[in-house]
């Protein structure tokens, strides 16, 4: 092993343990936040007995993410359905995009804690008032990124399409897709990200297992270990989405 390879290894170890150690002082002065060995000991059944069952809330860490991760998955997916083909259709008419943009301005910067009540409305039920949220929330950075990358094809690619006399359909198909493919990766990776923050938000407010629902309820039961497990479990999971997203990525733009 060289060292670049050992650097990527012990700078990142180094960083956790620095952060663990400031944990563990905050613990000293902060009566209510309990240590790493406390928070350990109060949360191993979670974690020891990661698929167990016990109540609709007292379940295995496991278990708890995989609800929330499924719904995650739900809502990205139709974030994705509405942003992809609405991002590239922004991209290529300069009329819808003068448009339909000052809308996407004004939705975008709404916060799921406003979407989610309107969805409850709608629909009545928390969860697809949770797929909603997570949905509309989530499908902007990939319409962001399809229109910008339909609007980065060089001009070249479009004059070699026109010489090749390409219908419409073969256009899109031969030159708009490979060329904004990146770009909309990019989307996807941004999107997945936002959606894992809004199932959170919406299951510490609809009160439905997962994460977040797990995180409320240990907080209205003031046990603070449980909500420093779930604290760390959301981060985890999100770091990894993150990094599955990115090798997706590079890999697609490597090939």
């Amino acid at each position: 092993m060289n060292a670049k390879r050992l650097l990527h290894i012990v700078l990142p170890l180094s960083g956790i343990a620095l952060v663990g150690l400031v944990w563990l002082v905050a613990s000293q002065s902060v009566p209510d936040l309990p240590s790493p060995l406390r928070t350990w000991e109060e949360s191993k059944l979670y974690l020891l007995k990661p698929l167990e069952k016990r109540g609709e809330m007292d379940q295995g860490i496991v278990l708890l993410a995989y609800y929330s991760l499924v719904r995650v998955s739900k809502g990205f997916l139709l974030g994705i359905l509405l942003g992809t083909p609405l991002g590239l259709l922004l991209g290529m008419s300069k009329t819808l995009h003068r448009m339909f943009d000052p809308i996407i301005q004004i939705l975008r910067p709404i916060s799921p804690l406003a979407w989610l009540p309107l969805g409850l409305v709608i629909f009545r039920k928390s969860e697809p008032a949770a797929l909603f949220a997570i949905a509309i929330c989530s499908m902007w950075p990939t319409v962001i990124n399809g229109a910008a990358g339909v609007r980065a094809i060089p001009q070249d690619y479009w004059n070699v399409a026109r010489v090749l006399r390409l219908s419409p359909f073969r256009t899109f198909t031969k030159v708009v897709i490979p060329a904004t493919l990146p770009y909309i990766f990019t989307g996807y990776r941004l999107s997945l990200g936002i959606a894992w923050l809004v199932i959170v938000a919406s299951e510490m407010l609809t009160g439905t297992p997962g994460v977040g629902g797990f995180l409320w309820q240990e907080y209205n039961s003031l046990i603070y270990a449980h909500i420093l497990l779930a604290t760390i479990t959301i981060g985890v999971i999100g770091f990894a989405l993150d990094r599955l997203m990115g090798m997706a990525e590079t890999r697609l733009r490597v090939t």
